[in-house]
């Protein structure tokens, strides 16, 4: 449900105030995206504080978050390839389209951050005798450029696309044993039983998916991206940059809690690879 059927569902439960804002809202959806929070408080006759209260009970964090959902209930866009994204559109204007909605994205992924969760996960994986990254379709690549990165550091670490695979790690998974299961949608269904299956291991069972989703409910911690992306239509684009920061800030958070003896480790490796490449001309 987008910004706009979740706002004429719930008029009928606004306060006398919210109804007034929602009324100029639903009159000219465009304008409002353009306008300032003073000015759509003066149109609809209320205080500001009014409109932030309206944006917090449609679930947006505030005013700016309430007009980037409304902006993207407004953009249909082309099936399959992005939907921001319309017939006819010129190179420059897809691909103005697509870096704004992909920094707009990002904005809203770390408004949204929890960040409890993300030092929670960042101990677990601190802690971690074993880590494993799942991932299926598109979130396969961000599951493995996860390895890839860890790969780096001295804690074993394997990454599977293969749904026999995943599951077999799972049932051999402990005490120890960290698995993250990478989906935006949270809702594929393979990935669901095999997080069930780890779950009933002592392995800590982290999602980086959407919250609330099915996946999410089985998972021991989430995070949570909250980027507003139907990808049972379009092709996941906003959504897979958001994970692929998320697996940046759990890089960057697991070196800086090793220590500095192990970012010289970093280093060692690091100067260990010079030679593979072409000196600079």
């Amino acid at each position: 449900m987008n910004l706009i059927e979740k706002l004429q569902n719930k008029m009928a439960s606004l306060s006398k105030s919210e109804r007034k804002v929602a009324q100029v809202v639903l009159a000219d959806p465009q304008a409002v995206i353009h306008k300032s929070i003073a000015r759509l408080a003066a149109l609809a006759e209320v205080s500001e504080p009014t409109v932030n209260r309206f944006c917090r009970t449609l679930g947006a964090k505030g005013y700016p978050d309430f007009k980037l959902q409304l902006a993207q209930s407004l953009v249909e866009g082309t099936p399959f390839v992005s939907r921001h994204v319309e017939e006819g559109d010129t190179t420059l204007a897809l691909s103005h389209k697509i870096f704004e909605s992909s920094m707009a994205a990002l904005n809203t992924a770390q408004k949204h951050l929890d960040l409890a969760a993300l030092e929670s996960v960042i101990d677990a994986v601190g802690s971690a005798t074993k880590i494993s990254f799942f991932g299926l379709g598109a979130s396969a690549s961000v599951a493995h450029d996860a390895q890839n990165k860890f790969l780096r550091f001295d804690t074993p670490v394997m990454f599977s696309d293969d749904i026999l695979m995943q599951r077999m790690a799972a049932i051999n998974a402990g005490a120890g044993d960290v698995i993250i299961f990478i989906s935006h949608t949270g809702r594929t269904k393979a990935l669901c039983e095999i997080a069930t299956i780890a779950r009933k291991t002592q392995a800590t069972v982290i999602g980086i998916t959407a919250s609330p989703s099915p996946l999410a409910d089985i998972c021991t911690l989430v995070l949570s991206t909250q980027v507003p992306e139907n990808t049972d239509i379009y092709m996941p684009m906003a959504s897979r940059l958001a994970q692929l920061v998320l697996i940046d800030i759990l890089i960057t958070g697991y070196t800086l809690q090793r220590g500095p003896d192990f970012q010289h480790k970093l280093r060692l490796i690091k100067d260990s690879l010079r030679d593979s490449r072409f000196k600079k001309t």
